[in-house]
């Protein structure tokens, strides 16, 4: 098993189309057709991460946050990510991350974080949107099937928990096959009524070249009409933050379960401690950017890390807010990838990496 696939899997998980235009998942540095010996998970790549890797014989690390988020000029010893680099390099160690992909995907951190809290009815916080497209194609009625699963094997109509949604109409196709043509059916110089079906099917933008190739390669027209048509839906099943419920209980209570969930030493947080809370959003990492969103979907409580001074004075009037730090809110990535790679390959040799947080409190 070479490194590509282990990869893959991560990505069947959380596909890179799912992260924000700044980021940069995907593979930092390495040869991915290299055996893959063994995989490292953690938050962050450092050089101790890399250190570590080595010495437990493993030669891929797989990462939340990116060790490239902005580009470099030089490759030298003078930078720590430029001692990573060259560290992973001479160790022949890859080191792959995937960072907001997971956090947009639908069983992502923050979905992770409200499992960890035992929230349910969840919900995506804030939906991805403009990032599906319906094919609307016109086959023959005799070939209608064969063009429908070329489509739907290939990743279109795949909604929630649902595949091979798709939608059917009969109708009747007419054309005029001019000189040079070679018509499947009709003859040249002559207008031609077939029996046709109208297939739709919603799909993410990311699979479109992928589902288009199919079906072209499964229809039997030399010409097939189809339509390809932008979406304003929002998906309801990737993007940004979670919210949900659980059993009321006072504020104070659930900060204290907040701490012992996430191995919070503190917790920081605006509002009263006896407010009843039922209702919550969070999202892993820096959040600040959902408070609104949190409110407009009636949470009491909005839980994430990074908050800055003016994010409480702000909105202590309107909702509670509590900080549990940007490293305890994301530590559960590791478990994550876990649950992924050791479902996929029983076998693999997967570590955690033995990382604390450099933010430190007395």
């Amino acid at each position: 098993m070479d490194i590509r696939c282990v990869i893959n899997a991560i990505e069947a998980f959380a596909p890179r189309a799912l992260q924000e235009s700044y980021d940069n998942s995907g593979l930092q540095a390495g040869d991915v057709t290299k055996d893959c010996k063994g995989v490292l998970l953690t938050l962050d790549v450092s050089e101790q991460t890399v250190e570590e890797a080595a010495s437990l014989g493993c030669n891929l690390i797989i990462s939340h946050h990116p060790l490239l988020f902005k580009g470099i000029k030089t490759l030298t010893p003078a930078s720590s990510t430029g001692r990573i680099l060259i560290s992973a390099v001479k160790n022949d160690i890859a080191i792959y991350s995937a960072h907001t992909n997971l956090d947009n995907a639908r069983r992502g951190v923050s979905a992770r974080m409200a499992a960890k809290l035992g929230m349910t009815d969840v919900e995506v916080l804030q939906p991805q949107r403009s990032t599906l497209l319906k094919l609307v194609v016109f086959a023959p009625s005799t070939h209608s099937e064969a063009v429908k699963q070329a489509m739907t094997e290939a990743g279109a109509g795949r909604i929630g928990d649902y595949d091979s949604c798709t939608y059917t109409m009969e109708g009747t196709g007419s054309f005029r096959a001019l000189s040079g043509a070679r018509p499947f059916v009709g003859q040249e110089g002559s207008i031609h009524h077939e029996p046709e079906t109208r297939i739709e099917a919603i799909l993410h933008r990311s699979l479109l070249g992928k589902v288009t190739a199919a079906m072209l390669k499964a229809h039997p027209y030399e010409e097939p009409a189809y339509d390809i048509i932008p979406l304003e839906n929002a998906d309801r099943y990737a993007g940004s933050g979670a919210v949900g419920n659980i059993g009321e209980t006072t504020a104070g209570e659930f900060l204290e379960n907040l701490k012992s969930v996430f191995g919070c030493p503190a917790v920081r947080y605006c509002g009263e401690l006896n407010r009843r809370i039922s209702r919550v959003a969070l999202c892993g990492g820096s959040g600040a950017f959902l408070i609104g969103d949190a409110l407009a979907a009636g949470a009491d409580i909005y839980v994430t890390g990074d908050l800055k001074y003016h994010d409480f004075t702000e909105n202590a009037g309107k909702i509670m807010l509590a900080d549990i730090g940007h490293f305890e809110s994301e530590s559960c990535t590791k478990e994550i990838f876990h649950d992924i790679l050791s479902a996929e390959f029983p076998s693999l040799r997967i570590e955690l990496a033995k990382e604390t947080n450099t933010i430190k409190l007395i």
